[in-house]
């Protein structure tokens, strides 16, 4: 059978197969092409195998795509991820069995065990409220993914507007309470975000019909969400794990624990190990989504866009798996050291804010200022690094390169066919803008159920209010963690056809000719060399 003739179509000569999903119309009033579903493209359909420059697509497996060398890319930071996550396994194990032994302090599920526990610190009843925690992220972040899918544009638009409002919000807040330092800065970003609202809602169209795209591919390849329910998983039970260790913590090291007879205790060794503690449970949280997205990129959405759908027959068997196994293992090396990167600016942002809130707090205004600078200083080299970090891992799961040489690759492909201009402008934004409001939503009724619970269990531990704060902190960091992990899936796909277009821009124009279409004409210098564009 022969593939379908868009203008035919259009002119209503032929229908639509049954089952395809329908896409918002291009600007140019055509009905769009079928999108991505298991007939998308015909089994007898022969793709051209010709090089990029005449304007038709490489071979699948050109040079090293999917079959990189056997070699363990930036060995260094494989040994140094393996030995502090090591460490953090001893450190979870001494404070977990003292604190087990000591009857987790006591405390229980609902009202009557959360007055139970010991009174010093945290205690069992916050492990229940946790667990709790963590099992309503996971349930809200899959139902804030049906909607998303369900009601695209809605959402974007939606997302869009909220986010003007918050930064309009806090920059309001600021100025009413004098916190100057602050107020400048948000005003600043809030007039950016009023006059940069038309931009981004131009560009609504293209971006929720490429979130659909994604999401369809997705349906139609269920590994995908095995997957990112995986990495979900996993996120939820390192939460869970950090939870406890930190729970065990301060139990056996703040002091006045009854652990305190048998080891010795001060507030410096509680913060020093909780420092640690986050620092590996962040760096190891930044690990495993990234293997998720190499595992993504390199499998299910990488076989999609360079082989076909499986009707085809040139998808080779098991491509996840495959992926996973690459990614574990001989590049787990290169994504522990991006994901290193991240880890410590992070981290360097939130010394940064605590600077910032004692110096607020102390009434030094200049301090604050100037710590609220390199807080945004340091975020934007953050958002740098992550922005590099997602491609370099597609080409690092496609190609098994390393990471540096993954990134200066990204760049050079980027510039040399245009991606940049179409990765930087408001279409990705628009995208992410969706996905992380949602994780923020998630992230806040989280903090939302763990605040309600405290104040209706009462628990001993809490009798003043003091442990509040820290409670609500990681409900709020679970729910959001488990958000973006369910999230990052999709974006995967996004980032994946993002390369796949910088390589091979014609591919996309078989895979899914509206999305290609509206790419086209608004951005013609990306599928320049395409014959016919």
């Amino acid at each position: 059978m022969s593939e379908w003739n868009r203008d035919q179509w259009a002119a209503g000569a032929a229908p639509p197969p049954q089952g395809y999903p329908q896409y918002p119309q291009g600007t140019q009033n055509v009905p769009p092409y079928p999108g991505p579903t298991p007939n998308y493209v015909q089994p007898g359909f022969s793709q051209p195998q010709t090089n990029n420059g005449g304007g038709e697509y490489k071979q699948s497996f050109e040079g090293e795509r999917f079959k990189p060398k056997k070699k363990i890319n930036d060995p260094f930071f494989l040994v140094f991820f393996v030995l502090q996550f090591l460490g953090f396994v001893a450190l979870s194990a001494v404070a977990i069995h003292s604190w087990v032994s000591d009857g987790g302090l006591g405390g229980g599920l609902g009202k009557s065990g959360a007055t139970s526990g010991s009174a010093v610190t945290l205690n069992k009843s916050t492990v229940y409220l946790l667990l709790l925690v963590t099992a309503a992220a996971v349930l809200l972040s899959v139902v804030y993914l049906m909607l998303t899918r369900a009601f695209t544009r809605v959402i974007m638009h939606i997302t869009l507007l909220l986010s003007i409002a918050l930064n309009i919000g806090i920059c309001a807040y600021y100025w009413i309470t004098k916190y100057y330092s602050g107020a400048i800065i948000f005003t600043i970003i809030a007039l950016f975000s009023i006059l940069s609202y038309w931009g981004y809602r131009s560009r609504i169209p293209l971006a929720s019909l490429l979130l659909q795209v994604v999401m369809d591919v997705s349906k139609h390849h269920t590994s995908v969400y095995v997957v990112a329910f995986t990495a979900l998983i996993m996120q939820a039970a390192l939460s869970v794990w950090f939870v406890f260790t930190c729970i065990a913590i301060y139990g056996k090291w703040t002091p006045g624990s009854s652990s305190c007879s048998t080891s010795s205790c001060s507030s410096g060794k509680v913060a020093g190990l909780i420092f640690y503690a986050t620092f590996s449970f962040l760096w190891t949280s930044q690990v495993a989504a990234n293997v998720a997205l190499a595992t993504l990129a390199g499998g299910p959405y990488g076989a999609w866009y360079y082989f076909g759908p499986r009707e085809m027959g040139e998808m080779p068997n098991h491509p996840t798996l495959s992926a996973f196994g690459r990614a574990s293992t001989l590049s787990l090396g290169s994504i522990a050291f991006g994901s290193l990167i991240v880890t410590l600016l992070e981290l360097l942002k939130m010394i940064l804010r605590a600077a910032q809130n004692s110096a607020n707090q102390d009434g030094h205004p200049v301090e604050a200022c100037l710590a609220c600078c390199a807080t945004c200083f340091v975020g934007c080299i953050e958002s740098a690094v992550e922005y590099f970090n997602r491609y370099a891992y597609i080409e690092i799961a496609l190609y098994g390169k390393s990471y540096i040489g993954a990134s200066k690759d990204t760049w050079r492909l980027f510039k040399d066919r245009g991606i940049d201009a179409l990765v930087n402008d408001s279409l990705l934004l628009c995208i992410c803008m969706a996905l992380t409001w949602g994780a923020y939503v998630v992230g806040m009724l989280s903090s939302l159920f763990a605040y309600l619970y405290l104040r209706i269990t009462d628990p001993s531990y809490n009798s003043g209010g003091q442990y509040t704060a820290p409670v609500i902190l990681f409900a709020f960091l679970i729910g959001l963690m488990c958000s973006l992990t369910l999230s990052s899936a999709i974006e995967a796909g996004v980032s994946t056809i993002f390369v796949g277009l910088g390589e091979d821009p014609q591919v996309l124009s078989i895979r899914a000719p509206a999305l290609f279409g509206m790419i086209a004409e608004t951005y013609p210098h990306v599928v320049r060399g395409v014959p016919g564009v």
